[in-house]
């Protein structure tokens, strides 16, 4: 397997994985997701994109893109989607996937980055529930940061309108 940046060529390939990781989910049928990636990339709001290559043929994908509390918010991300296509999930690409984006924002100098999802998975990469941090209409516990430095980051988080939380600044 190899983790590299995507490449235009990919397009199509990581909308398909996009797509079925999301299918027949508690979160929807995929649409929303591939909509995410699809709506970063045009607006090039795409910090970070990497795909999990495996004999040329794309296993995963992850996206992250800016996001900006509302107080001292500039160095800060928003990792998501994160997908494996269903055949590979369970086989370590979207940990490997997670780690080679957050060491990219940290060898960035990020102040950190922020993610809505499981808390049980992304707990194994640092995401915690922060006080200070917040994003409205997340579920309990699902809205979480990973603090790479000391940075007094607060507030209300912005994503990317892509996300269809609420229009950016």
């Amino acid at each position: 397997m190899w983790i590299r940046e995507e490449s235009p060529d990919d397009a199509d390939a990581i909308g398909a994985v996009v797509l079925a990781a999301f299918a027949g989910t508690a979160h929807g049928d995929g649409r929303l997701e591939t909509r995410i990636v699809d709506t970063l990339r045009a607006d090039r709001a795409l910090a970070v994109s990497l795909v999990a290559d495996i004999d040329r043929r794309i296993a995963g994908h992850i996206a992250l893109s800016a996001a900006r509390p509302s107080r001292d918010g500039d160095g800060w991300y928003v990792l998501g989607p994160v997908a494996v296509a269903p055949a590979d999930q369970g086989h370590g690409i979207g940990t490997a996937l997670v780690h080679a984006g957050m060491r990219i924002l940290q060898e960035r100098q990020a102040n950190g980055c922020v993610v809505l999802g499981d808390p049980a998975y992304y707990g194994r990469f640092g995401f915690r529930p922060d006080p200070l941090l917040t994003l409205p209409g997340a579920p309990e516990g699902a809205f979480q940061a990973l603090r790479f430095t000391d940075a007094a980051s607060a507030g209300e988080v912005i994503l990317h309108p892509a996300f269809g939380l609420h229009e950016q600044d």
